[in-house]
């Protein structure tokens, strides 16, 4: 990243800082995490293992659709939706910009045309590369991801 880029990105962080001590935390996290996946939506998720009851940390993609967040991927089994259905507090770590670890909340989208605005949302194209639309909107797993208050 070029010096240019990370000084918009401390400035960016600077003035979410300034929101969150202003008294607008949960802006301020909306709007923090908002800039961490502008132009790359990798983040890592600690989830608790459903059997073992142990945090598991992955490298996962999350999505913003103007201002709320979710994390999906191709049909299949997914230990990390298990997890999260199993124990949906995890957390989120951002790791490129601001490096802060957030606790949140995974919450099921089973609503037939929300699951459509996220899937077919311009940061969920490469999904619509790897399977059709019809596909996706049945089976895909898919969990809004809703930061907790207290951030």
């Amino acid at each position: 990243m070029s010096d240019v880029t990370d000084d918009v990105g401390a400035a960016e962080v600077a003035k979410c800082s300034a929101r969150a001590q202003a008294g607008s935390l949960y802006t301020a996290v909306v709007d923090l995490v908002r800039l961490e996946l502008a132009d790359d939506p990798t983040v890592d998720i600690t989830t608790t293992g459903r059997q073992t009851g142990l945090p598991r940390r992955i490298e996962i993609w999350m999505l913003d659709v103007d201002g709320r967040f979710f994390i999906t991927g191709t049909p299949g089994r997914r230990d990390w939706l298990a997890n999260l259905l199993a124990h949906p507090s995890f957390v989120v770590h951002l790791k490129r910009r601001a490096h802060v670890d957030l606790p949140a909340r995974a919450t099921p989208l089973e609503d037939a045309a929300a699951r459509r605005t996220v899937l077919e949302h311009l940061n969920a194209s490469w999904y619509r590369t790897q399977e059709p639309l019809g596909v996706l909107l049945d089976s895909a797993p898919l969990v809004e991801v809703t930061f907790d208050q207290d951030s």
